[in-house]
């Protein structure tokens, strides 16, 4: 199965991925309308693109009080536009902070990997997006971790 594989340590802040994706989202360069997001991180010294990854426990569809959310083709979860109500509980459940809202449609959005080639690897110039086979696993934890041994100033922190 193919997936969207993230690698932070790669991401330079471009925010390219953004700029695709809101493209395909809505025919325009609006990154406040893109589904992946690019988070600063250490006073803007490391960078880590986010979105849904298609998590296997499907938190957002649990927890849809309408099945607005169901599994496509490509094994992508994605938000029916005309069965939302914008009550906004999948952004509540997903632990990952990937569902956002869309204030004009009153919507839910997230990503639905574009069918079968997402624009935000297509765009990534350091492939810190990849499109490729794998299973779905944490991504951030790891790199999580080895961020939070070291202070803003990039020393060891102390135990």
């Amino acid at each position: 199965m193919k997936i969207l594989k993230i690698f932070p340590e790669k991401c330079t802040g471009c925010m390219r991925c953004e700029l695709a994706c809101s493209f395909m989202q809505v025919g325009a360069f609006q990154p406040t309308k893109s589904v992946i997001r690019v988070s600063s991180l250490e006073a803007h010294t490391s960078y880590a693109p986010f979105t849904c990854l298609q998590c296997a426990e499907g938190w957002c569809m649990t927890a849809c009080p309408v099945d607005a959310i169901e599994i496509s083709p490509v094994d992508a979860k994605i938000v029916r536009e005309d069965q939302c109500v914008g009550c906004k509980l999948c952004m509540i459940a997903c632990p990952y902070g990937t569902i956002f809202y869309d204030p004009e449609s009153r919507k839910a959005v997230k990503c639905d990997l574009f069918g079968v080639r997402p624009a935000c690897a297509e765009a990534c110039p350091t492939h810190a997006i990849e499109w490729s086979e794998g299973i779905v696993e944490d991504w951030l934890g790891d790199f999580a971790a080895e961020r939070s041994a070291f202070d803003l100033t990039g020393r060891a922190k102390s135990q």
